[in-house]
């Protein structure tokens, strides 16, 4: 494994932390409850969801190149890319799109009708899943000369360090916002919601750019 390998697995890392920075700093900005426990269990969450899932990109193509041949594994790739893309896009547009929708209408709330975000394990993994699925076309990058079956592991393993404190960054970056706007969820929410959207937008155009 040469430097200029470590180097490219750390730019893909950085590429690839991009959306769970973004989602981070919408937690950061939205979650009522948050502290120090629950920012490094976010974090966490999301790199482990954005190491895994090359990792189990990685696993399909050698899967399929060993059933069907070398042809067979690189089109299951493209495909698998393709699906990956969509999905990712549906899932953060339904995220993004229901955030801004219940933040618009809670504008209209009297104090004691408003429900302010808290803090979900299951909503968190929810999130890791969905900023990390489109992630599963890099383990066709990492398949295709960036990996072998010996080193990916130390590549994902890159991959989750960088997206781990990119997270922290991106937590930390939120919570510190929504301070200036003085308990306003609503309007933190609306910026999270737009900015949920957007990442859908961005995940579908950086795959046919």
């Amino acid at each position: 494994m040469t430097f200029d390998i470590i180097i490219q697995i750390a730019l893909l890392g950085l590429g690839l932390s991009a959306d769970a920075f973004s989602v981070a700093l919408v937690d950061g900005l939205t979650y009522k409850d948050i502290n120090k426990k629950k920012i490094f269990f976010i974090a966490a969450t999301f790199g482990v969801m954005q190491a895994l899932m090359p990792l189990v990109g990685f696993w399909i193509v050698e899967l399929v190149e060993h059933i069907a041949g070398g042809v067979a594994g690189s089109e299951a790739g493209s495909i698998a890319s393709l699906i990956v893309a969509w999905l990712a896009f549906g899932l953060l547009l339904l995220i993004g799109g229901k955030m801004l929708i219940e933040s618009i209408l809670a504008l209209r709330k009297s104090e004691e009708e408003k429900k302010e975000r808290v803090f979900s394990v299951k909503e968190v993994i929810f999130y890791g899943f969905a900023t990390a699925v489109d992630a599963l076309a890099a383990g066709v990058a990492l398949h295709a000369g960036l990996s072998n079956t010996t080193t990916v592991w130390l590549h994902v393993s890159i991959v989750l360090v960088i997206t781990f404190c990119m997270s922290l960054v991106g937590l930390f970056l939120g919570k510190q916002i929504m301070k200036l706007f003085r308990g306003k969820y609503e309007i933190a929410g609306i910026i999270g919601g737009i900015i949920l959207i957007g990442l859908a937008v961005w995940v579908i155009l950086e795959h046919y750019l």
